[in-house]
């Protein structure tokens, strides 16, 4: 029979539906995935070896899991594609506020309906994506709002006594009854709500104000936390921690690679911008390094993290610096540029937080400081290495380039240029051409202006070149030309 034809109760147990816990039914159909090779948490990527077994063997073994990392390290993510592994639908009671399974009521509500009407129970449906609460937890959160409360106005309107546990008004727990729960940053949590969930989580039943029920309640817990040494708000206290069955690590992507996938899946991009802006593979690259860079940084905090945010806001916020620039020369196609990096700086530094070498520095002159390590880094993966220590007179394969700055005193690149004017500028500099013929003989003909001004933002991470920002751009000059221009 299909679901929407069983209405009453008499209905469900004709059909031979059998009831499972949460816990059970996640289980059962994990399991299937598994067998199948079918991908468990598609969308999530840099976990397949590492976080995803681990949750996989929580599941399997009915634990309540903990997901403890940094931030920007899709746990609240991994938490609601659990969803996933619910049934379609499972019956409840119709009008239950705590999804009462009709074939093993816990609430005084169904079993009182269920004892007047019998198999006439009415019962309703309940997709898996009803069946996902999430709480962050905050200090203002009180164990009304989690477990429940007498409610004096029920009290009046049915004029009951206070004794009667038909005043009871259900919390979100409760209310979440045979679904996934999720707390957020359950370490924010005040000790003494921490303490309220020992209960469920061991016995899985609830006490509301001292009112002798049992309810066993039927959930799979999530809870996600930073780690406690960063997060000075507060802790998981022991007891509630050895009641969660599985904590489990996250971490950052540990590539590039598997960054770009990231930050390419949750840029919110629309169509218009794809169309207008071409991105050479190497800006990607570069985006993606820049967080890597920012982890390993002496002037930013490494307990806070760096959240997978600041790559996908960053190159939201480069596309629209080129898409910007677009508009404003009228052009319906452009390239995007290494000069348009400077548009991602608003994105890093909202993202970071500083220590106090940082502070010192400034916010902006860090985020500065971060796009030129992360050019440093990727530059002798693409073009011959630059010594520390070179012979004098020695020729290097960048030994034209600068000379035709110290010859030419160097040019200035501004942010609004056209195409057109940008293209003829970076051609003037006729040794990058034979840079590239050289060692980047197979580089698409659409990412070489891009790559020629790699090689001088790479000169000047050297200190082969100087770069100066003024309010319009970039001003490149040789090393020597900047030394006597400022005396």
């Amino acid at each position: 029979m299909e679901i929407k034809n069983i209405n009453t109760l008499g209905q469900l147990k004709a059909a031979g539906y059998q009831s499972i816990s949460i816990k059970d039914e996640l289980r059962n159909n994990l399991r299937e995935k598994i067998k199948s090779g079918k991908p468990v948490f598609e969308g999530v990527h840099g976990f397949e070896n590492t976080v995803i077994p681990e949750l996989e063997r929580a599941i399997l073994s009915r634990h309540n899991i903990n997901l403890l990392g940094l931030r920007g390290q899709a746990k609240t993510r991994l938490a609601r594609k659990m969803v996933e592994l619910l049934d379609e639908y499972i019956p409840f009671v119709a009008g239950s506020e705590i999804n009462d399974d009709p074939l093993n009521p816990i609430s005084r509500f169904a079993k009182d309906l269920i004892d007047e009407k019998g198999d006439e129970t009415p019962i309703s449906w309940l997709h898996r994506s009803e069946r996902f609460s999430e709480k962050l937890a905050t200090p203002d959160v009180t164990v009304a709002d989690l477990i429940g409360d007498v409610d004096p106005i029920k009290a009046a309107n049915l004029k009951l006594s206070y004794a009667d546990d038909r005043v009871i008004h259900f919390g979100m727990i409760p209310r979440a009854n045979r679904c996934i729960f999720v707390i957020n940053e359950l370490p924010d949590l005040q000790a003494r709500i921490q303490v309220a969930l020992f209960n469920i989580l061991q016995e899985g039943d609830i006490q509301i104000r001292g009112f002798k029920l049992r309810m066993p309640l039927d959930l799979q817990f999530i809870f996600t936390a930073n780690p406690e040494d960063y997060t000075n708000r507060g802790s998981i206290v022991t007891p509630l921690k050895d009641r969660i069955g599985s904590q489990i690590l996250t971490h950052y992507p540990e590539s590039v690679a598997i960054a770009r996938t990231i930050t390419q899946q949750e840029a919110k991009l629309d169509e218009t911008q794809h169309k207008l802006v071409y991105v050479p593979s190497l800006a990607k690259d570069i985006l993606e390094q820049i967080s890597f860079e920012a982890r390993d940084s002496e002037y930013i905090d490494n307990k806070s993290g760096v959240s997978a945010r600041m790559s996908i806001t960053a190159f939201e916020n480069l596309m629209s610096t080129a898409e910007r620039r677009a508009l404003k020369a009228g052009v319906d196609k452009t390239t995007l540029r290494l000069s348009d990096f400077i548009g991602i700086i608003p994105a890093i530094t909202g993202k970071v937080e500083l220590v106090y070498e940082g502070e010192q520095e400034g916010a902006a002159a860090v985020a500065q400081n971060l796009i030129g390590s992360a050019i440093r880094t990727l530059f002798p993966t693409l073009l011959p290495k630059i010594e520390k220590l070179e012979k004098p007179g020695e020729k290097t394969p960048y030994s034209d380039l600068i000379e035709w700055f110290f010859a030419e005193s160097g040019f200035e690149l501004l942010d609004d240029a056209s195409d057109k004017d940008y293209q003829a500028i970076l051609d003037e500099v006729t040794p990058l051409d034979t840079l590239l013929k050289k060692y980047q003989p197979q580089l698409d003909k659409k990412d070489q202006y891009f790559m020629k001004e790699f090689i001088l933002w790479g000169l000047v991470e050297y200190k082969k070149l100087s770069k100066d920002r003024f309010a319009q751009g970039h001003q490149f000059k040789d090393m020597y030309g900047s030394y006597i221009s400022k005396l």
